[in-house]
């Protein structure tokens, strides 16, 4: 075989192989938004809910107790104008011996082709972006606020008096494994996707009381066909205000609620 044979030959396989390779397209599925986001009027999940508060000047901690739940209500346009879903919040003793009672929140949840947000208290949040896949991340954050408080440009300046929230636009949301079962308080749930947000700490376990102190953790699970079965946000300081009046204190806030019911 001569050169120009043994050249066109070559020539004949790479463009055979180039054919091939693009008429192999990848095919890439992920679960859908609407997979985790049961958007439908009169849908609703009921949370037990602990929210631990700091009292008497942030020196006592209490842990207050409730039931919530969350309903669809009703597809309305947020603020952006687009088609988005209002959310209703009722709230009663953590029992659930009386009757319930509007809550203080009301949020909506807008469903794009690839993010699902969620706003609430004026606070834009990316809960979660295409693809489903462990390991994929996205700034969750990046629409929030900044603050117009005195030395600090966090979102929560004008609510709590601490440093925690000053890097949230830079948080990266991510999900954390494949579908699992999940269990928290005797209560079960399968097909859970979780999504962590933030696991910042530091001096917590509070070892050397002298010593500044911060926690800022945020997590949320999803069960596929249901919704969001857990969330734990807690963010806060604690000053040991050595030589100060009244000691050390607290300022911050913290939450845990977990699905006890849905429809």
């Amino acid at each position: 075989m001569n050169l120009f044979s043994k050249t066109s030959l070559y020539f004949t396989i790479c463009i055979s192989v180039f054919v091939a390779s693009c008429n192999e397209k990848e095919v890439y599925t992920t679960d859908s938004l609407q997979d985790y986001f049961k958007m439908i009027n009169g849908k609703y999940i009921t949370y037990r809910l602990d929210s631990m508060v700091f009292t008497n000047f942030g020196r006592n901690t209490e842990i207050h107790r409730y039931q919530v739940k969350d309903v669809v209500d009703a597809q309305v346009t947020d603020n952006l104008g687009r088609p988005a879903f209002r959310i209703f919040r009722y709230i009663r003793d953590s029992a659930g011996l009386q009757a319930w009672q509007p809550a203080s929140l009301t949020y909506t949840v807008t469903l794009l082709p690839d993010q699902a947000e969620v706003s609430e208290n004026n606070l834009r949040f990316i809960k979660m972006h295409l693809p489903v896949s462990d390991g994929y991340n996205w700034k969750g954050n990046k629409f929030l606020p900044t603050g117009n408080c005195p030395g600090s440009t966090g979102p929560y300046c004008e609510l709590y008096s601490f440093s925690n929230d000053d890097n949230m636009p830079d948080w990266d949301y991510r999900f954390d494994g494949g579908l699992n079962s999940f269990s928290y308080r005797s209560n079960n749930y399968t097909d859970v996707i979780s999504i962590e947000q933030a696991d910042e700490v530091f001096n917590v376990p509070i070892t050397v009381p002298t010593a500044y102190a911060s926690k800022s953790r945020s997590v949320e699970k999803y069960s596929k066909g249901v919704g969001m079965v857990y969330r734990e946000y807690e963010m806060w300081e604690y000053q040991p205000n050595t030589g100060g009046s009244g000691g050390p204190y607290k300022t911050g806030f913290g939450i845990t609620m977990w699905m006890i019911d849905h429809n």
